[in-house]
């Protein structure tokens, strides 16, 4: 039995079906324990993850960086110098890996709902208000930005960090962000099914969200995680990457930040590092997190890999379902047995 969101007990049927989940997998010590698909989802679709992209994103940054390919203190502008002068360029690479970015669009005050539709018009023209004269690519949008804030004062959950970022890796590496993911990551994971990228009008990855790969697949890399980056005797993520996820967050950064879908007077009780979210449990947890359920959690300490996809309803009159306090308790469960 699992706590609903008002407190309520229900059996994982009922969970699922609150948290309107397409595909539940839990791998423990390695294997594949639990695997159910809802409402006509299958096996072999992938599925997008919206914003448990920009782990992955991180992921491919730290290991760069780990090799002496990026420099994290850097300013952006160094990198890509068609955004000097922007909030990005003005940052070092390090701000926009933990969301240090403090900015406005265009000359808009910021609301983080408004520059996220802004952020789709400028992805799919279907999704233009009427009258829309505004950037037309990722790289358009991004150039738009101003800063309103030192950067590295304070936390702010914004699309444009993860893009100016891919931007960056574009440049250090001389290749595109689904190239540099599959060479680095995927293409060695044994994967079974290809992923994919939205792309704007110029070709260019929508590297923040715009990510789909099947359950089974996603199982895969976090389970290359929580091995401290190997499968086997093949070290694909440096070890030292794989194993600092939790306890990298550098001085200077917030250690309590609060979740992008919680309301204003939640607790900040997570903690942000290298695009991951840290729930600071005893078991040195994290994931990878998207704003309609996607989820990819790992749990070291209890040899625990949950995949979650669902397609659930973002509103403050739909009460979220407590998905991780669930993860963990499936965790301990197991753990037990």
């Amino acid at each position: 039995m699992f706590t609903g969101p008002r407190g309520h007990a229900l059996t994982l049927t009922e969970l699922l079906t609150r948290a309107e989940t397409d595909a539940l997998l839990v791998l423990h010590r390695g294997l594949l324990v639990h695997e159910q698909y809802l409402h006509g989802y299958e096996p072999h679709v992938p599925h997008f993850n919206a914003s448990a992209a920009k782990s992955y994103l991180g992921l491919v940054a730290a290991v760069l960086a780990h090799e002496g390919q990026l420099d994290r203190g850097v300013h952006v502008a160094k990198y890509v110098p068609e955004l000097a002068g922007t909030a990005f360029g003005d940052a070092q690479v390090d701000h926009l890996l933990h969301m240090g970015t403090q900015m406005s669009y265009a000359g808009r005050p910021y609301d983080k709902a408004l520059e996220a539709q802004r952020y789709f018009a400028v992805l799919a023209p279907p999704l233009r208000p009427y009258g829309y004269t505004g950037p037309a690519t990722i790289r358009e949008h991004l150039a738009t930005a101003r800063t309103t804030g030192e950067p590295g004062t304070a936390f702010r959950y914004e699309n444009g960090n993860a893009e100016a970022l891919a931007e960056v890796l574009r440049r250090v590496t001389g290749t595109t962000t689904s190239t540099l993911l599959s060479e680095m990551i995927w293409s060695r994971l044994g994967a079974e099914e290809d992923a994919y990228y939205l792309l704007d009008s110029e070709g260019t990855e929508a590297a923040c969200g715009g990510f789909s790969a099947t359950a089974r697949d996603l199982a895969r890399l976090g389970e290359l995680i929580r091995c401290g980056g190997a499968i086997g005797d093949r070290q694909i993520v440096p070890e030292a990457v794989a194993s600092t996820i939790v306890s990298g967050v550098p001085d200077g950064y917030p250690h309590r930040v609060r979740f992008p879908a919680a309301p204003p007077d939640a607790p900040a009780t997570l903690s942000y590092h290298d695009l991951w979210w840290i729930p600071n449990d005893p078991y040195g947890s994290f994931m990878a997190s998207g704003i309609h359920g996607q989820r990819l959690f790992i749990s070291p300490a209890l040899d625990l890999v949950i995949v979650h996809y669902a397609s659930q309803i973002n509103s403050p009159s739909v009460p979220q379902v407590p998905l991780i306090q669930a993860f963990l308790q499936i965790g301990t469960h197991l753990r037990g047995s």
